[in-house]
């Protein structure tokens, strides 16, 4: 059972002095702090913003292991809340506490229930944040499956290659651009296709702190032709800083002949395919008794 403050339970009768502050926690540890009260409060170490233009749902939940959740929802004019840090996904993943305090006495309050940031949707001069709740992560898959593709991700510990060095990696700023989709950097050495697959992330410009999703590289014999899948909200400008980060699809050959790493290769190349189990057996195709289909 939960106990409530006891200076807490004193404003819980007769006219109440009672608001919420909701804490938002980001993935690179930056905290931010929002209420509905018409002052800021502190407390925790934190500041809530009367000022945000920011508001929750109220908090749904349910017996057993259905996942509960809120919404928050805001006007993109406060400089905590940005059009720029959503389109770069900045809040995704985010951890986020609600709290019922007493505005009179901030010591006294209870924390109501904490979640993540889910979807986020923006529309022309707001956001709606989906909040799930922590049974959210009971949805997550765990373990590995049988898929012929490798299953980690360019660079995290199963994979283990090192995405910071000079043959994976390569900094520069933007020469020329549509502003939106396609830009070059004066980069030479790395082969036609080698950041395809792989990640723009930008260091400096109205995207700075975003990762974007590279859709192909065509090297010049003076620069690198770099071509997103989804455009920016930022316009891209020349002078952008651009770190680029080597691309990877998956597949046992490009594991060993671009990285020599196919001792960590965390897919199953030789699982037979849906042509292999929609087959049937005839006089015209090869022996199919149970053995190696490699041999």
């Amino acid at each position: 059972m939960r106990e409530i403050p006891e200076a807490l339970l004193n404003g819980l009768s007769g006219a109440t002095t009672l608001c919420h502050c909701w804490r938002l926690t980001l993935r690179d540890g930056t905290r931010m702090g929002f209420t509905d009260h018409d002052l800021d409060l502190t407390f925790d170490g934190s500041t809530f913003s009367a000022a945000s233009g920011v508001e929750a749902s109220a908090i749904e939940s349910d017996l057993g292991f259905v996942v509960g959740g809120s919404e928050a929802t805001g006007a993109l004019m406060s400089a905590a809340i940005t059009e720029a840090d959503i389109a770069n996904a900045r809040y995704d993943g985010a951890s986020v506490e609600f709290w019922l305090v007493d505005w009179t006495n901030a010591d006294a309050r209870l924390l109501l229930d904490t979640g993540v940031i889910g979807e986020v949707r923006r529309s022309e001069h707001a956001f709606n944040a989906e909040v799930r709740s922590i049974a959210s992560l009971l949805d997550q898959p765990f373990g590995r499956y049988f898929q012929s593709g490798c299953a980690a991700d360019l660079g995290d510990a199963r994979c283990a290659v090192d995405t910071t060095s000079a043959a994976f990696s390569a900094a520069g700023v933007v020469a020329s651009t549509d502003g939106r989709l396609l830009f070059s950097m004066p980069l030479t050495g790395y082969a036609d296709g080698w950041f395809t697959n792989g990640v723009a992330l930008f260091t400096s410009g109205a995207n700075a702190g975003g990762k974007f999703a590279v859709k192909s590289h065509v090297a010049s014999a003076s620069a690198a032709n770099i071509s997103l899948w989804t455009a920016l909200d930022g316009d891209i400008a020349a002078g952008d800083g651009v770190t680029l980060i080597v691309g990877c699809d998956k597949r046992l050959a490009t594991c060993a002949a671009k990285f020599a790493n196919q001792v960590n290769f965390r897919g199953f190349p030789h699982i037979p395919g849906l042509d292999v189990m929609l087959s049937y057996a005839n006089s015209n195709s090869p022996s199919m008794d149970g053995g190696s289909l490699f041999r």
